[in-house]
């Protein structure tokens, strides 16, 4: 059997191949294989005994049911032809699968052979074979196909597509260039090129000059003429194909339409100068022609023309009402029209609503559009034929109104022919609406300033700063005595915003107010800071209003008092006040001080349970006479202010100092529980300061400290030199605990031991005789448990 499958797969067995074999078992997994077999794997790493064979050789996937089929020896063999084999830095291998079922009849065992054989010559062959002859067939057909292909390139691409000669005769033409200029192929192929082009006599001369060809009509931008001689504007790609005879060079021009794209720029551009000309708010003699150039220059067109009604006659006929005289107060021409008779004419000429362009579009207040003033009905008026004579062809025009008040008209000439255009002319309804704004708070300016001028004799002669600004901050007019203080002159003024003068600890609240303002909301009294020239702050306080017309604002006004050296005399007035506080606050506790300020009079409190410390420095005198009374005084402040820094850590009250000695109490003006705590806190504290003044300054200072606890009288007496002082047994005691106390102990009551016992280590003295008080127990407090 094995070699009837070898003859079917050979034909002969002794055909010289190179081939490799594995064996697998009913479950598809290796039981066998051949020496160099992995080379022909897609994943060697995956051959080996006891692996699924469809890990090395993925194309036996999905032929598990015929390889069943092999084995059931319904089917005798499966092939699978010129797979192929990538490899790293190697040409592709090529294999042949077959697989088939081989029968030992000696053990009755059967096993799945599959069969490798390396094909790759023969596939080389083969496709070189097959490419020869598609080579063959590709050559004696590429002409044609090219043809066809170019052909079809030329037809399909969006751009026009213009051959021509060096002389600049039309040669061939697409379908795109025909759409674009409306001509028929007949009607330009052997037309010179100027016939759409009107630039082609420069590119002529460009070509004799290839670098200035190169330079400047590799890519151009040309305007071009359609059948109907409409303008459109076209980006060229241009190029020279040589031929084989020198000098005789085709001219390929690419073109896209770009007009709608260029007219869009060109609309964006005009609207935004027109809108920055506005909010420059010049004056109207200034911003209208300038207004009306930008339009002209902006949109290609020749002249522009601004009509107003700024007289008035009767309606024949009519026994009520006015009718409006139209007459033309601004024109504006390119030096490119002999525009002289039509301005002479145009001067001359009035016209009454519904007559003329001027006037339809007054009547109706809406834009018109003129395509060419020969297709008018009109068009036999004197101003008509003249603007013929002129060249001038198209006109449009369009209000200057808002919803209530018609302000002017502004028409537009151009020389030639053009079709209407209804998103221009809606563009050109808004900024004929911005310019109507614009004339209108304009002429309330004018309006404003001229019912005002009998207030400006009042308002520079007055002490107050006056100034008056517009919307955008600009200002408007600003007084003598603004001058006089701020120091700027009039031409700096007229530049200057007014934000740009404000102090910047000012100007976030200053915006604020001027946004409330401009909102409505009257600001009687504000505060503000100005920067003078001088680079000096002035403190202003004043009430700013604005002025509305039609619900919109249009001029602040403000009056200012400066009242620079008013806020620095309170500045020092209350840093006088604060130092007289820190000082009646170094005399009296802060409640007793608050008290006597808002009820003068004798102070006397008491107080059921406080704690007195005294401390006194043991042999002061004898180290007194050794030292001078500076030297005295400053070793003095140096221990006394230690002890005054423990006052304020623990809130206790210093009562005084005598001499050497220190009087501290707790529990009071400010009721406590534990003010026995904090007075031993203190003490123990005290010592150590002491100790370490020693070490600092080489001396060797000791301290005897005694406390009693119990009630006290406290209080302020007298009317001259105020103190806050204690009275009562607590104090006297308190000085006998430190007058018999040890030298460099805390001497303390049975009365204070009872409230330290609990946090403090103390030790018992017994009984020692107290002058005035006989025998007590007393307790030396070592410290803190």
């Amino acid at each position: 059997m094995k070699y009837q499958v070898l003859d079917q797969i050979f034909n002969k067995r002794n055909t010289p191949r190179k081939i490799e074999q594995l064996w697998i078992n009913q479950q598809l997994l290796i039981t066998n294989f051949s020496e160099q077999v992995q080379r022909f794997a897609d994943n060697p790493e995956e051959i080996a005994i006891g692996k699924d064979i469809r890990l090395g050789f993925p194309e036996l996937v999905g032929a598990e049911d015929i390889l069943s089929h092999l084995w059931s020896g319904e089917e005798e063999l499966f092939s699978l032809e010129c797979i192929t084999r990538s490899r790293e830095n190697q040409p592709n291998l090529y294999i042949d699968i077959y697989a088939f079922v081989e029968d030992n009849p000696t053990t009755d065992e059967r096993k799945l052979a599959i069969l490798i054989i390396d094909v790759t010559e023969r596939v080389f062959v083969s496709q070189q074979f097959k490419q020869r002859i598609n080579e063959a067939k590709l050559s004696s057909s590429m002409l044609v196909a090219y043809k066809n292909y170019m052909d079809q390139v030329l037809a399909s691409i969006a751009d026009a597509l213009i051959v021509t000669n060096k002389a600049g005769e039309i040669k061939r033409i697409n379908r795109a260039a025909i759409d674009l200029f409306g001509y028929g192929e007949e009607e330009l192929i052997n037309q010179p090129i100027s016939r759409i082009i009107d630039e082609n006599q420069i590119i002529k001369q460009a070509i004799q000059q290839r670098t200035l060809f190169d330079k400047y009509f590799r890519n151009f931008e040309a305007v071009c003429r359609t059948k109907n001689q409409e303008k459109i504007l076209v980006a060229f790609s241009c190029s020279l194909v040589p031929k084989k005879i020198a000098g005789n060079e085709d001219i390929v021009y690419v073109g896209r339409d770009i007009t709608a794209r260029k007219l869009r720029q060109q609309r964006i551009a005009t609207q935004s100068i027109v809108t920055r000309i506005i909010s420059e708010s010049a004056p109207l003699k200034t911003s209208i022609p300038e207004i009306l150039r930008v339009i002209c220059q902006g949109l290609d067109w020749d002249m522009g023309e601004l009509w107003t009604a700024n007289q008035y006659i009767p309606i024949p006929g009519r026994k009520q009402g006015v009718n409006p005289i139209l007459r033309c107060v601004e024109i504006w021409s390119s030096r490119t029209v002999n525009a002289r008779n039509f301005k002479s004419i145009t001067w001359q000429t009035m016209y009454t609503p519904g007559i003329g362009i001027p006037g339809r579009i007054w009547l109706m207040d809406t834009p018109l559009w003129v395509r060419d003033v020969r297709e008018e009905e009109d068009n036999s008026s004197v101003r008509s034929q003249v603007a013929l004579s002129t060249g001038l062809h198209a006109a449009f025009g369009f209000p200057i109104s808002d919803e209530k008040q018609m302000f002017g008209v502004m028409v537009f000439w151009s020389r030639e022919v053009q079709a209407p255009d209804a998103d221009l002319l809606q563009m050109m309804v808004s900024v004929g609406s911005q310019i109507a704004e614009f004339i209108k708070r304009k002429h309330y300016e004018e309006a404003l300033f001229a019912s005002e001028q009998r207030y400006r004799d009042l308002f520079e002669n007055a002490n107050d700063l006056i100034q008056a600004i517009d919307v955008y901050g600009k200002f408007l007019y600003v007084n003598k005595a603004w001058y006089d203080t701020m120091g700027y002159n009039q031409a700096e003024v007229a530049k200057m915003n007014m934000f740009d003068i404000i102090h910047p600890d000012y100007l976030q609240q200053s915006r604020q107010i001027f946004y409330r303002v401009m909102s409505g909301e009257k600001i009687d009294m504000a505060e503000t800071a100005f920067v003078t020239k001088d680079g000096k702050k002035i403190i202003l306080e004043g009430n700013i209003n604005c002025q509305f017309v039609d619900g919109k604002p249009t001029v602040t006004r403000g009056i200012f008092r400066d009242i620079t050296h008013r806020i620095e005399a309170e500045i020092a007035l209350r840093q006088q006040q604060q130092q007289t506080e820190k000082l009646l606050l170094n005399i009296l506790p802060e409640p007793i001080a608050n008290r006597l300020k808002t009820q003068p009079g004798n102070i006397a409190e008491n107080f059921a349970e406080v704690s007195v410390l005294f401390a006194d420095i043991v042999g002061f005198t004898e180290i007194s006479s050794q030292l001078s009374a500076i030297q005295l005084v400053n070793l003095l402040n140096q221990i006394f202010s230690a002890f005054d820094r423990l006052c304020d850590r623990y809130q206790l009250e210093k009562i005084k100092t005598i001499g050497d000695a220190y009087m501290v109490v707790g529990g009071l003006p400010t009721r406590r529980h534990d003010h026995a705590i904090a007075i031993a806190n203190m003490a123990i504290d005290m010592l150590e300061e002491i100790n370490h003044f020693n070490h600092e300054n080489n001396l060797n200072f000791r301290i005897r400290i005694g406390i009693h606890s119990g009630a006290v009288v406290a209080g302020v007496i007298g009317i001259k030199k105020f103190t806050y002082d204690l009275w009562g047994d607590t104090v006297n005691i308190a000085s006998r605990m430190e007058s018999h106390g040890i030298v460099g102990k805390i001497h303390v009551s049975e009365d204070t031991f009872n409230l330290l016992k609990e946090q403090f280590v103390l030790e018992k003295r017994g009984d020692i005789q107290v002058k005035g008080k006989g025998s007590m127990t007393t307790y030396i407090l070592l410290g803190r448990k």
